[in-house]
């Protein structure tokens, strides 16, 4: 028996409807509808004489869904970043050898993230010249 939660079960309703608007978004078909909307929008002008709720409609419609969808994106993101998250600070807590330190990193200020990366990148630097001490470049 596996101790996953059930995923529809244990998901709030706007957990479900951040996740599915976010999948329906990010697929072909959305940005293709979304493309012909503005084309009908745009070949729609000639007729309604271009006027200021003709110019409303697309502007009104293009603000509001990019309003909704700035915070539906946010929740997606966030929530994967804390999935990933876990995960990688499982992987700490198992990998024998590694920093523990880093497990939660998040919470550090900039300056300390920083001065981190930089040690990081000291250390690749070394393992580059390790490897090859002539600087070639395979």
């Amino acid at each position: 028996m596996s101790s996953r939660p059930e995923p529809s079960r244990r998901r709030s309703f706007f957990t479900r409807l951040a996740q599915g608007v976010a999948r329906w978004a990010g697929k072909p078909v959305s940005f293709v509808s979304a493309v012909a909307i503005v084309a009908l929008w745009a070949a729609s002008g000639p007729f309604l004489g271009f006027s200021e709720a003709w110019q409303l409609t697309i502007n009104s419609t293009t603000t509001i869904i990019t309003f909704l969808m700035v915070f539906i994106i946010q929740n997606s993101q966030n929530r994967d970043i804390a999935a990933m998250q876990i995960k990688l600070d499982e992987l700490l807590t198992r990998t024998r050898g590694a920093r523990e330190e880093l497990i939660d990193m998040e919470e550090l200020d900039e300056d300390k993230i920083e001065e981190i990366r930089q040690d990081f990148e000291r250390r690749a630097r070394k393992a580059r010249m390790d490897r090859d001490p002539d600087g070639a470049v395979a």
